[in-house]
């Protein structure tokens, strides 16, 4: 299995939402605070892909 490639943008965005969910400021989109890491790991991805970043693709195995 090859190791996934985010570019360093990708990168960085994921880790500003981490940073804001260990300082417990991250809210999902109902805007209740998101206590799992996760689905804060999904919305920095989420987040990176919508600003046109380089993210790869989900395998099946994670749908």
């Amino acid at each position: 299995m090859s190791k996934k490639k985010y570019s360093k943008k990708a990168q960085e965005k994921i880790g500003e939402v981490m940073h804001e969910f260990k300082e417990g400021k991250l809210k999902s989109s109902s805007g209740k605070k998101v206590t799992d890491r996760k689905q804060a790991i999904a919305i920095g991805i989420s987040e990176a892909e919508d600003a046109g970043l380089k993210v790869p693709p989900l395998s099946k195995n994670q749908k």
